[in-house]
């Protein structure tokens, strides 16, 4: 037996190579390996069991191996590898400083670098993913949670940073759990793609050994294996795929932190941060500062960054981009678990943020967001088509603000005089008519078709949502049952081997 610092690795001067590589370029390093160092460990053990099985290691030969990785895993897996160096290979380094090259020099059989490290990486990919759709579900009930208690709550909508039309806060709400939705189907979309195992496919053509590619798959926990060596290796738009993925969910999240920001300003006063998102300053003891919200933002701003890096690195050649992929994993990983950790920070947000809604009310009707439906009741009770009443409000509108009327103190007489300025006849709707138009609430309320604000659609929309969001519940839930059941499918079939007889 070995030292575990004795085997220095087939990367080591003195082979192929008569000098040992500059360390700034030594990425094989095993502290380089992050979280994927579980899935190059999970494929050691599958792929041992699998030559076993198969007969292209003895029985007593995979024994000694597999007990070998459990005797790491009882010295501490991590800290094991870490010792014996190696990145990737730090199981075959370990492996023959225990005994030797003649049991340790074996794991490696028909794998490459290639086929290790990616199974690591969609392995990792795949926890990512699983851990995103934790924290999408629940910003997704928070956010419908809020929405089935503010569905009456109005407050004005813009476009262009102006006042628009009244909504409410419901239907702000839901629209954001809807563009949630949709991150969650383009996570699962891409998790179909990458719950497939390159395990087998070496470099980029494969082994002649007898290997049984789907046994592998099967013991670390992947759908299939993918059907073509090449493509398992080589193929690298998963990569981009999941950077596009990751920025627009980011993007999202940045959006509602846009929302959330201003609508925190003295100016707006619409919502109220908890203390606990918040920061301060070292001279202006009256501060309260958004840091959680300007924290989602940046990273919805280092995202793009993440997205051109990755884009720029898979860039050439097939075969060529190899050793730059571990620099896009890595800034992948990055932003994966940065976007799982802010979405769930904005689910407690969006449970606890006050909102004021005396003051969304008083804002939804202020600035005259609501006389489209001025126009509709000129329609409908004028006799007007709608260019007609529409530039007929918009000149009553002008009037107003000229004259220093406000939504509140205007009058259907008003409308009148702005027709007769015009050289067109009064309109004269009744005052009933007139303050129905010019009422927030009310334009919400008639908003009843599919998909508007009114109170009706939003309970009907939340409810469809919530059938929804049970759907991903299912689905994820599946995902993590998978991937128990291959543990233990692993781990059964070692039991077999270290146990058995002869």
């Amino acid at each position: 037996m070995q030292s575990d610092q004795a085997y220095q690795g087939f990367r080591a001067s003195g082979g192929r190579l008569t000098e040992e590589p500059l360390k700034h370029i030594d990425f094989h390093r095993s502290n380089l390996l992050g979280e994927s160092i579980h899935g190059i460990h999970a494929f050691d053990k599958a792929h041992v069991v699998m030559m076993t099985e198969t007969g292209v290691i003895t029985a007593a030969t995979g024994k000694m191996l597999l007990e070998g990785l459990r005797q790491m895993e009882e010295d501490g897996m991590e800290e094991a590898r870490a010792r014996a160096d190696g990145g990737m290979h730090s199981g075959e380094h370990y492996l023959i400083n225990l005994y030797g090259e003649d049991i340790g020099g074996r794991i490696h059989l028909g794998r490459s670098s290639g086929d290790l490290i990616e199974v690591a990486r969609r392995i990792t990919f795949k926890r990512h993913v699983q851990a995103l759709a934790r924290s999408l579900i629940a910003l997704r009930g928070a956010l419908l949670d809020r929405a089935a208690g503010a569905v009456d709550v109005v407050m004005p909508g813009y476009t262009h940073g102006q006042h628009a039309q009244p909504t409410t806060f419901a239907h702000w709400a839901t629209m954001f759990e809807i563009c949630f939705a949709r991150d969650m189907d383009r996570l699962a979309s891409f998790y179909e793609r990458v719950d497939r195992s390159p395990a087998g496919a070496a470099i980029l053509t494969g082994s002649d050994f007898p290997f049984d590619r789907q046994r592998t798959s099967d013991l670390l926990g992947f759908a299939a294996p993918l059907d073509h060596t090449m493509d398992a290796i080589l193929s690298h738009d998963l990569e981009m795929e999941y950077a596009c993925t990751l920025s627009v969910a980011a993007q999202t999240l940045g959006r509602i932190a846009d929302d959330l920001f201003l609508w925190s300003t003295a100016e707006f006063r619409m919502v109220e941060l908890p203390d606990r998102y918040c920061g301060t300053s070292s001279i202006m003891p009256q501060k309260k500062n958004p840091d959680a919200l300007e924290d989602m933002k940046g990273l919805a701003a280092q995202s793009l960054g993440f997205l051109v890096t990755v884009f720029s690195a898979e860039k050439g050649p097939t075969g060529f981009p190899i050793m730059e992929r571990r620099n896009t994993q890595a800034i992948l990983w990055e932003c994966g678990r940065g976007l799982a950790l802010r979405l769930g920070a904005a689910s407690g947000l969006i449970e606890d943020v006050t909102l004021h809604t005396e003051r969304m009310a008083a804002l939804a009707g202020a600035n005259w967001a609501q006389v489209t439906d001025l126009s509709s009741a000129l329609v409908r009770y004028s006799g007007r088509d709608w260019r007609s009443a529409h530039h007929l409000v918009a000149c009553f509108v002008r009037d107003c603000i000229d004259g220093g009327l406000t939504p509140a103190t205007c009058t259907t007489e008003d409308l009148d005089r702005s027709a007769k300025a015009l050289g067109a006849p009064p309109p004269g709707l009744s005052k009933d008519i007139f303050a129905k138009a010019m009422d927030p609430l009310h334009f919400v309320e008639q908003r009843t078709l599919l998909g508007g604000p009114a109170s009706v659609s939003m309970e009907q929309r939340v409810l469809a949502a919530r059938a929804g969001l049970r759907k991903d519940k299912d689905r994820l839930a599946g995902w993590e049952a998978q991937d128990r059941q291959a543990a233990k499918l692993l781990e059964d079939a070692i039991d077999r081997i270290v146990t058995a007889e002869g």
